[in-house]
């Protein structure tokens, strides 16, 4: 699994190079969150255990996503 930056989102690239999701922040929840932007994507148990892994280091500051400045 693959981690892409984008406008402080994460693409979430499968091994075989298809973007299956977005990981982004969700000021409301206060978290990080999934959304499956794929809905016929077949994610594999270690894709799920990948996604399931950045959420937990993003949510306890183990990962950042990058700011990006648009100026």
């Amino acid at each position: 699994m693959l981690f892409l930056s984008i406008q402080q989102e994460l693409d979430c690239i499968t091994d075989c190079g298809k973007i299956i999701g977005k990981i982004k922040f969700d000021d409301r929840l206060k978290k990080h969150i999934f959304i499956l932007t794929d809905d016929k994507a077949n994610m594999s148990s270690t894709d799920e255990v990948s996604i399931s892994e950045r959420l937990l280091g993003l949510d306890s500051g183990q990962y950042q996503i990058p700011m990006q400045d648009d100026d």
